[in-house]
Protein backbone atom coordinates (compact mmCIF):
# COMPACT_ATOMS: atom_id res chain seq x y z
CA UNK A 1 0.00 0.00 0.00
CA UNK A 2 1.31 3.43 -0.96
CA UNK A 3 1.54 6.22 1.62
CA UNK A 4 -1.19 8.83 0.99
CA UNK A 5 1.20 11.53 -0.25
CA UNK A 6 2.71 9.36 -3.03
CA UNK A 7 -0.22 9.56 -5.49
CA UNK A 8 -0.23 13.37 -5.20
CA UNK A 9 3.51 13.63 -5.80
CA UNK A 10 3.44 10.97 -8.52
CA UNK A 11 0.77 12.88 -10.44
CA UNK A 12 2.71 16.13 -9.97
CA UNK A 13 5.96 14.68 -11.30
CA UNK A 14 4.16 13.13 -14.26
CA UNK A 15 2.66 16.53 -15.08
CA UNK A 16 6.08 18.20 -14.80
CA UNK A 17 7.79 15.53 -16.92
CA UNK A 18 6.58 17.03 -20.20
CA UNK A 19 8.31 20.00 -21.86
CA UNK A 20 5.06 21.42 -23.27
CA UNK A 21 3.37 21.36 -19.87
CA UNK A 22 6.39 23.07 -18.32
CA UNK A 23 6.17 25.79 -20.96
CA UNK A 24 2.46 26.23 -20.26
CA UNK A 25 3.09 26.48 -16.52
CA UNK A 26 5.72 29.11 -17.21
CA UNK A 27 3.14 31.17 -19.10
CA UNK A 28 0.56 30.70 -16.34
CA UNK A 29 3.05 31.80 -13.69
CA UNK A 30 2.66 35.39 -14.91
CA UNK A 31 -1.12 35.36 -14.42
CA UNK A 32 -4.31 34.31 -16.14
CA UNK A 33 -3.91 33.54 -19.85
CA UNK A 34 -6.45 32.83 -22.59
CA UNK A 35 -6.04 29.48 -24.32
CA UNK A 36 -5.81 31.33 -27.65
CA UNK A 37 -2.71 33.16 -26.38
CA UNK A 38 -1.17 29.97 -25.05
CA UNK A 39 -1.37 28.09 -28.33
CA UNK A 40 -0.17 31.20 -30.18
CA UNK A 41 2.82 31.68 -27.87
CA UNK A 42 3.82 28.01 -28.05
CA UNK A 43 3.12 27.72 -31.80
CA UNK A 44 1.18 24.51 -31.21
CA UNK A 45 -2.25 23.44 -32.48
CA UNK A 46 -5.14 24.33 -30.16
CA UNK A 47 -6.16 20.67 -29.58
CA UNK A 48 -2.63 19.84 -28.40
CA UNK A 49 -2.61 22.77 -25.98
CA UNK A 50 -6.09 21.85 -24.71
CA UNK A 51 -5.00 18.27 -24.05
CA UNK A 52 -2.01 19.45 -22.00
CA UNK A 53 -4.16 21.98 -20.12
CA UNK A 54 -6.64 19.21 -19.27
CA UNK A 55 -3.74 17.16 -17.89
CA UNK A 56 -2.61 20.11 -15.76
CA UNK A 57 -6.16 20.65 -14.50
CA UNK A 58 -6.46 16.98 -13.58
CA UNK A 59 -3.16 17.23 -11.70
CA UNK A 60 -4.50 20.26 -9.81
CA UNK A 61 -1.92 22.65 -11.26
CA UNK A 62 -4.24 24.79 -13.39
CA UNK A 63 -7.72 26.24 -12.98
CA UNK A 64 -9.99 27.50 -15.74
CA UNK A 65 -12.86 29.89 -16.24
CA UNK A 66 -14.97 30.48 -19.31
CA UNK A 67 -15.40 33.98 -20.75
CA UNK A 68 -17.75 33.77 -23.71
CA UNK A 69 -16.18 31.43 -26.22
CA UNK A 70 -12.72 31.41 -24.62
CA UNK A 71 -11.27 29.56 -21.69
CA UNK A 72 -8.85 31.41 -19.45
CA UNK A 73 -6.35 29.44 -17.37
CA UNK A 74 -4.38 30.33 -14.28
CA UNK A 75 -1.83 28.58 -12.13
CA UNK A 76 -3.24 26.76 -9.12
CA UNK A 77 -0.96 25.83 -6.26
CA UNK A 78 -1.42 22.29 -4.95
CA UNK A 79 -2.85 21.95 -1.45
CA UNK A 80 -0.23 19.34 -0.56
CA UNK A 81 2.69 21.31 0.97
CA UNK A 82 5.39 19.14 -0.60
CA UNK A 83 3.79 19.36 -4.04
CA UNK A 84 3.44 23.15 -3.68
CA UNK A 85 7.13 23.44 -2.81
CA UNK A 86 8.12 21.33 -5.82
CA UNK A 87 6.02 23.52 -8.11
CA UNK A 88 7.44 26.73 -6.66
CA UNK A 89 10.97 25.39 -7.17
CA UNK A 90 10.15 24.33 -10.72
CA UNK A 91 8.81 27.73 -11.65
Amino acid sequence: MKPPQLPVLEQLFRALADDTRLRILSLLASGEVCVCNIHGALDLPQPTVSRHLAYLRKAGLAAARRDGLWMHYRLQMPTHPGAAQVLRSTL
